[in-house]
């Protein structure tokens, strides 16, 4: 987090009062000595307007960080009129960013988490800037029941479509309860396409187990058939699929309303066979005999079991489609779980970093597991459905890894991808690569600086390669940095307007690489590479 000290001055007319507080260097340029000649000093000003509508916002913060000293910061409030103003700043490049109540927090042409630095100095404007502010937006709606009353204490997931690292991807974006009148409210939203999810039981809902055999009654309790329902997980748009879950689309400011109604459908029971030593190991369900279990309350679908491990064996998995009272689950169809354990090898030995951690990939490109990394050096990933998996270094707060060579018991490589089969026991030696140079540069449209442009790092397999890809945000000089790059081949590209667009499909990128400019990072290659040639900008 980068520390805020505000700092507020008295401008006349257009400027309201603020108390000018300074923490060791202010951010205006230092005063000379007699015997020097008087620096050059710049403004950075500006107004903040609603990224919606374009009207000027009065009693905004703005803040302007030195990036070179996070602890020199300044900051002020906007007049009426949205202007701000930061006078007598020396040269160098500055963070611009604007907060106010009702409004998205946001830097100066924020894309995602990239925002463009201002640079002073001589020919660069930095003066008539505008500082965008995306109005916060609210989805608030009712869970409604078969009968139209509300329904308190229904969980209610927020699901929203992002494109973190230029994929596109489903993610969960919240979840709260709804209340005695059956309201939810979510806050704070930005822009974007959203999808919500209900799970509930019915008030009056009874699920009586089955008579154990030799038992004298016909069942523990007796309930009428219209009590012995469930509630499925409800999509908006009153489906139970969640591929036809109808989007809600949400603009910045929006306060949309939404209603989500519940119907109930026949509750079932599932039987299955279980291991003995698998009823104290996850089951909680009554026992109808030696190893039969009962499940009560299921709506009917398709799902996916985990059936827990016997002594000495694997869990299992295997999917379910119930749709009949008293389905007995085919337990054996179902697939021993796999497992992958990992001796992670650090560059020149170096011990392994707080946090390091690795994640597999799957075919679909999710995340299907996460662990951290040992500090001997190991990590395992157990309870593993068969497939194909593409093993991730995550990144730590202070470096980037990539994985180079993967190697079986036998020393064999293996890779990049990983294939699982059912029930195996995988032990594999992973070496990682530490990114440590980076790839400076200037992106210009023509002849003239571009601000506020994607620059991308294309490695040369994007499809095999998906971990070395780095991205950037053109500053308003129109210079760029991508960080932490492992050795190989790679092409940078400038793409115009490029934020919502999956550019990390291979054949997407194909005719922005074939116009970017080629860049080696040998090995053993630490420090800056500086193009020498601008990056032209790239129209979508």
């Amino acid at each position: 987090m980068i520390e805020r000290i505000h700092r507020q001055s008295f401008c006349a007319g257009l400027y309201v009062f603020a108390l000018l507080i300074f923490h060791t260097d202010p951010l205006r340029a230092q005063a000379p000595s007699a015997a020097q000649p008087a620096p050059s000093t710049y403004t950075v000003s500006g107004t903040v307007v609603s990224a919606t509508t374009g009207t000027p916002l009065a009693q905004t913060r703005v803040t302007l960080t030195d990036t070179n000293n996070s602890r020199n910061v300044a900051s002020l409030l906007t007049g009426e009129d949205g202007r701000f103003a930061f006078r007598r700043l020396g040269p160098g490049k500055y963070s611009l960013q604007g907060s106010r109540r009702g409004y998205l927090t946001s830097g100066y042409q924020q894309h995602e988490q990239f925002w463009s630095a201002l640079v002073t100095g001589e020919k660069l404007e930095t003066q008539n800037l505008v500082l965008r502010l995306m109005p916060a937006a609210v989805l608030s709606g009712k869970v409604l029941d078969e009968a139209g009353e509300p329904v308190r204490g229904a969980e209610v997931k927020l699901y929203m479509e992002q494109r973190a690292n230029g994929m596109t991807r489903v993610m969960p974006a919240g979840n709260t309860p709804t209340n005695d009148l059956g309201v939810f409210e979510f806050f704070s939203l930005s822009p974007g396409k959203y999808f919500a999810a209900v799970s509930a039981k019915p008030w009056y809902a009874v699920h009586p187990p089955s008579a154990p055999p030799g038992s004298t009654v016909s069942a523990p309790v007796l309930v009428d058939k219209p009590l012995d329902v469930a509630y499925p997980s409800t999509y908006y748009g009153g489906t139970t699929s969640s591929d036809e879950a109808s989007p809600i689309l949400i603009k910045g400011g929006d306060r949309e309303e939404i209603e989500i109604s519940l119907a109930p459908v026949e509750s079932l029971r599932l039987l299955f066979h279980v291991p003995e030593e698998g009823q104290q190991q996850g089951f909680q369900a009554p026992v109808l005999e030696k190893r039969v279990m009962e499940l009560t309350g299921v709506p009917a679908g398709k799902y996916t079991v985990r059936i827990p491990a016997a002594a000495g064996q694997a869990a299992k998995f295997t999917e379910a489609d119930i749709r009949n009272d008293g389905q007995e689950l085919e337990t054996n169809k179902a697939e021993p779980a796999a497992s992958m354990k990992l001796t992670v090898e650090l560059p020149s030995d170096e011990p392994a970093p707080t946090q390091l951690a690795l994640a597999l990939q799957d075919e679909r490109g999710q995340i299907a597991a996460f662990n951290l990394v040992g500090a001997d050096g190991r990590v395992a990933f157990d309870d593993l459905a068969a497939g194909s998996y593409r093993i991730i270094a995550a990144r730590t707060a202070e470096k980037a890894y990539a994985v180079g060579r993967i190697l079986a018991e036998n020393g064999q490589a293996v890779g990049p991808n990983v294939n699982v089969t059912e029930g195996a026991e995988l032990q594999l030696r992973v070496t990682l690569i530490l990114g440590v140079a980076s790839v400076q540069g200037i992106v210009k449209r023509g002849d003239k600086p571009a601000s506020g442009i994607m620059v991308v790092l294309i490695p040369a397999s994007p499809e095999l390669q998906q971990d070395l890809f780095r991205r950037d945000q053109t500053d308003s000089d129109g210079s760029f940095s991508l960080p932490d790059i492992i050795p190989g081949t790679y092409t940078v590209a400038a793409i115009e307007d490029a934020w919502d667009f999956d550019w990390s499909q291979p054949s997407a990128l194909a005719r922005y690489a074939q116009n970017g400019q080629p860049v080696t990072i040998s090995a053993g290659k630490t420090g800056t590479i500086r193009l020498h040639d601008p990056v032209q900008v790239q129209p979508r």
